[in-house]
């Protein structure tokens, strides 16, 4: 690292299977920040699984809960975040940290579906039967907010540690 000084929050937002979490984990015990995922947040709050959520109230408690994970952590920092998949397209959410830096982290819909192979049955937003099809759907809904992050890193045909390296050279030249 150059020495420039580093942003205080990291906010990694994606599609699901992007690799949030994973990255996450790593590119805070690389920086030294604190990590939180956004989706075991939610889980904590509410004392149940998302997958449970989403049965029992539908997408909008979840969204609920949602929003009050992210407000909690307003104090936190350095940090690093992964969020749900939606979360960078909800603008309150999206635009709550002015400091922070949001690193989208690119995948593509057939990597989505190896990724969550034998999991996709848990997933409340993947339709059954054709999830590829599911995963481009949401994906083309979401693209126009992913792409306000300041950041891009493709995940496809990269390791953990590949990725977490990009997103510390990016953050460290930009």
């Amino acid at each position: 690292m150059t020495g420039r000084s580093l942003p205080e929050r990291v906010v990694l937002v994606g599609f699901m299977a992007a690799g949030k979490s994973s990255v996450g984990r790593l590119l805070a015990a690389r920086l030294r920040y604190r990590f939180v995922d956004l989706d075991a947040e939610v889980e904590a709050l509410a004392g149940r699984s998302i997958s449970a959520i989403f049965a029992a109230e539908g997408e909008a408690a979840f969204r609920d809960l949602e929003a009050r994970a992210t407000q909690a952590l307003d104090e936190l920092r350095p940090l690093v975040v992964a969020t749900g998949g939606g979360w960078m397209a909800r603008p309150s959410l999206r635009d709550r940290w002015p400091d922070a830096v949001r690193v989208w982290l690119r995948v593509s819909p057939p990597v989505v579906v190896r990724r969550l192979e034998g999991e996709l049955g848990t997933r409340p937003m993947l339709e059954p039967g054709e999830p590829e099809a599911s995963v481009q759907r949401i994906l083309d809904q979401r693209l126009g907010a992913y792409a306000r992050a300041e950041l891009a890193v493709d995940t496809d045909g990269r390791t953990i540690e590949q990725v977490a390296d990009r997103v510390i050279e990016l953050l460290d030249v930009r």
